[in-house]
C-alpha cells in the first residue's frame, strides 16, 4: 500500500472525508470524560473502537455504547505505563480488528501540588502516564501502521502545554503537556515518509472529573479569563478529534490544534 492510497480522491465530498467506516481506532483512557467522548465520536463516524484503560468495568460500559452505534468495540484493562502491557494491548487490537488505523493518546493525570512541596513520586507519576505512556503507545502503534504504509496518531495535549495555568500549582502537568506537543512535532517529521500523520489536540478547560470547573476558587482564571466566558463539554471537543483522525486532515501533520474558547488567544 503506497502513501498515495491515503490521499482522499479529489471527487470525495466534504462529509466523505470525515467518514471513518472500516477504520480501527484505539483510545487510551477512553472510559470517562474526554476519552469516552472521543471513543463515541469515532464510533459515530464509523470506526471500530478499542478502549484501553485501567478500570475494566468502566471500559466495558463504554464499549457497550460503542457497539450500540453499529460498529465493533473491544477493551483491555491495562496499565499504560508498562511498555510490555501496551504492546500486548495493541497487538490484541490488531488481532481483533485486523488493523490499527487511528491511535488517540488520551490517558493522563494531573497533580495539584506546590512545586517546592512535590516529591519525586508525584513528578514521576505524572510523566509516566502523560509522556512515557504516550511514547510507548505511539511507537508500538506506529510499527503496526508502518507495516500497512499509513495511519494516524492524535496525542491529547492541553492549553497547559502552551501557557502556565493559574491559580493551581501543577508544574509537572504543564511540563508534561509541553513535552507531548513537542513529541508530536518530532514524530510527525520522522514518520511522514511512512505515511503516518501525528497531530495533537489541545483542549482548554472542560467539564470532566479531572477539572473542578465549578470550584469558585478557580472561576476567575478558568472561566472569566476565557473569551467565551465558559468551559466546554467533552462532546464539544470530540468533533475536532474526528477531524484529526480522518482524511479531512490528510495534508496536516505535526500540528497542535487548540480548542479552548479563545483562552490562548489573549
Amino acid at each position: 500500500m503506497s502513501q498515495a492510497s491515503h490521499v482522499p480522491p479529489a471527487t470525495a465530498s466534504v462529509m466523505e472525508r470525515f467518514d471513518l467506516t472500516g477504520k480501527a481506532a484505539v483510545v487510551t483512557g477512553g472510559n470517562r470524560g474526554l476519552g469516552r467522548a472521543f471513543a463515541l465520536a469515532l464510533a459515530d463516524a464509523g470506526a471500530d473502537v478499542a478502549v484501553l484503560a485501567r478500570d475494566g468495568s468502566r471500559n466495558a460500559a463504554v464499549v457497550r455504547e460503542v457497539r450500540a452505534r453499529g460498529v465493533r468495540g473491544m477493551h483491555r484493562e491495562v496499565d499504560l505505563t508498562v511498555q510490555d502491557n501496551v504492546q500486548q494491548a495493541l497487538d490484541d487490537t490488531v488481532e481483533e480488528f485486523g488493523a490499527l488505523d487511528v491511535l488517540v493518546n488520551n490517558a493522563g493525570v494531573c497533580v495539584h501540588t506546590p512545586s517546592m512541596e512535590a516529591d519525586e513520586a508525584a513528578w514521576r507519576a505524572v510523566f509516566a502516564l502523560n509522556v512515557d505512556a504516550v511514547w510507548w503507545c505511539a511507537t508500538a502503534a506506529a510499527r503496526h501502521m508502518a507495516a500497512r504504509s499509513g495511519g494516524c496518531v492524535v496525542n491529547i495535549g492541553s492549553i497547559a502545554g502552551q501557557v502556565a495555568l493559574r491559580p493551581q500549582a501543577q508544574a509537572a502537568y504543564d511540563a508534561s503537556k509541553a513535552a507531548v506537543h513537542q513529541l508530536t512535532r518530532s514524530l510527525a517529521a520522522e514518520w511522514a515518509p511512512a505515511g503516518i500523520r501525528v497531530n495533537a489536540l489541545a483542549p482548554g478547560y472542560v467539564r470532566t472529573e479531572m477539572a473542578a470547573v465549578d470550584d469558585p476558587r478557580f472561576r476567575r482564571r478558568w472561566i472569566d479569563d476565557v473569551p467565551q466566558q465558559r468551559c466546554a463539554l467533552p462532546e464539544e471537543i470530540a468533533p475536532a478529534l474526528v477531524f484529526l483522525a480522518s482524511e479531512a486532515s490528510a495534508f496536516m501533520t505535526g500540528q497542535v490544534v487548540f480548542v479552548d474558547g479563545g483562552y490562548t488567544a489573549v
